[in-house]
């Protein structure tokens, strides 16, 4: 295979670089509760109470990995497991004051994360949207 163009490797580059800022931001915001960029975006995810399998999906956990997370989210008060309304069997997990005021400080210092694209009007969004996609579809299985 060829090796890359200059503008693909520019593009992969720049990929490179958004990856790279989302990931410092998130690091940065979780660090300053003591918390996992992870445990910050299970955090994150409880705009409200949810059952393990759903967090792990909105957030791509594996479900096994997800037990820790909370418990240890729990132990710092900042998650609380609550009984299923329609089935007393089922927990769910549900952000505390601390933990919604958490989440509250960590959307403010993800400015970036919260909107990487605040750059583009909708048009452009909608163009890059379609680009990527475009790009996944277009990718083959592996041998």
């Amino acid at each position: 295979m060829d090796a890359p163009d200059r503008l693909t490797a520019e593009v992969v580059s720049l990929f490179a670089k958004i990856t790279a800022l989302y990931s410092r931001e998130y690091e940065t915001a979780s660090a300053h509760h003591g918390l996992t960029p992870q445990q910050a975006k299970v955090l994150l995810a409880l705009d409200e109470p949810l059952p393990m399998r759903r967090i792990a999906e909105r957030v791509g956990a594996d479900p096994s990995n997800l037990t820790g997370m909370v418990d240890r989210l729990q132990s710092r008060g900042l998650v609380e497991r609550v009984s299923d309304p329609a089935d007393r069997r089922i927990k769910r997990i549900a952000a505390t004051e601390a933990g919604r005021a958490a989440a509250q400080d960590l959307r403010a210092r993800l400015r970036f994360a919260s909107d990487p694209l605040i750059a583009l009007d909708g048009d452009q969004r909608r163009g890059l949207r379609d680009l990527l996609q475009l790009m996944v579809d277009s990718q083959h299985p592996g041998p």
